[in-house]
């Protein structure tokens, strides 16, 4: 709600909790002459705390300052409604074996008269101050609350902006890191002239086509990502000759588990790029990747070479950024660990749902 249909609500709320009064004190005339201005008071303090003293006290925290002013324009009200204003005096009826007491009579003999009654009844002071503090409290604890309402929105809706802002950079740095790679494949084919050039550049497109529009969406089906991790490795084969000792098992039930885009394959370029697997020997990249109904459990494994290759200075951006989408996308429901015993090993699990 806005401001003005707060004050609309809080008003007519006020409105019928008179009313219910007036109703149950016998609809006297006396009744609206007695509270009439305290109701006045109300509404017109409700209004300045709706469009004025919320807005400017309580929304920039000068809580100390909205206190005291408070507390000031209340006494005021409730003195001016009940005091400067006050319906005339109606005749006391006469006390038995007493006259009537009437006009300046009653005035003067009006504190024998209260101590003679048998129970003391609250000013009509204390009655106006009451009524009036409670709805403004109630209608500060109702700005209150819309403003921390307000504010918790803010904050949520900024945090979404931003994980949405930090995701497509985070892919826009992944993509071009596999961009660059699958190209340096296909330049060595071509240099060699080599017949598998066009199979290269067939596998690439079917690649860079996922990437362009599968990864536009937040979320894919698992055959989408296996395709394409297929692709790179078949991609990767076509650059050489060799026999690369590279394994690629799959244990998929349902292959339409939705799962975000480009979530494994940096684990994969990095594995490919340190396991020195183009050297051939011993080196080796192991991947496995299996889905069910509760998760979905990823593993990639790759030799470590004795010499350690030289590093790629503007490498690592890959693996260090499917990290951060990972504690984005899945900041309660996955479990990511990484061995570097005698091999370097890394185990992802995804919980579905």
């Amino acid at each position: 709600m806005n401001a003005t249909q707060r004050f609309i609500f809080q008003a007519l709320l006020w409105f019928s909790i008179w009313g219910s009064l007036w109703v149950y004190s016998g609809v006297e005339p006396i009744f609206i002459e007695a509270n009439g201005l305290a109701f006045v008071f109300q509404i017109v303090l409700l209004a300045g705390l709706v469009f004025y003293a919320a807005p400017k006290f309580i929304f920039q925290k000068k809580y100390f300052t909205f206190i005291i002013t408070s507390i000031v324009v209340l006494f005021i009200c409730a003195y001016a409604s009940s005091e400067l204003i006050s319906p005339p005096i109606e005749n006391i009826p006469p006390l038995e074996g007493r006259r009537p007491i009437e006009g300046r009579a009653l005035a003067e003999a009006r504190p024998e008269i209260m101590r003679q009654r048998p129970g003391q009844t609250p000013t009509k002071f204390f009655v106006h101050l009451l009524m009036i503090s409670i709805s403004f409290i109630l209608a500060t604890l109702i700005e209150t609350f819309v403003f921390i309402q307000k504010k918790e929105k803010g904050i949520a809706l900024a945090k979404s902006e931003l994980k949405e802002a930090e995701l497509k950079f985070l892919k826009m740095q992944i993509n071009p890191h596999f961009l660059f790679n699958a190209l340096n494949n296909i330049y060595a084919l071509s240099v060699t002239n080599s017949d598998k050039t066009q199979e290269a550049i067939s596998t690439l497109s079917l690649m860079l086509r996922y990437v362009l529009y599968d990864c536009e969406r937040p979320e894919v089906p698992i055959r989408r990502e296996l395709e394409y991790i297929t692709n790179f490795i078949r991609l990767f084969k076509l650059k050489s000759s060799k026999d690369f000792n590279i394994s690629f098992t799959e244990d998929v039930q349902d292959d339409m588990a939705m799962v975000a885009p480009m979530i494994f394959i940096p684990f994969i370029e990095n594995a490919f790029k340190h396991s020195g697997i183009e050297k051939g020997g011993d080196s080796f990249v192991n991947i496995s990747l299996k889905s069910s109904g509760e998760s979905i459990d990823f593993v990639v494994e790759n030799s470590i070479p004795q010499k350690q290759l030289t590093k790629d200075k503007h490498g690592g951006i890959g693996l260090k950024n499917v990290q951060k989408r990972l504690n984005i996308l899945y900041p309660d429901k996955h479990k990511l660990t990484i061995n570097t015993t005698r091999t370097f090993k890394v185990y992802l699990q995804v919980t579905r749902g």
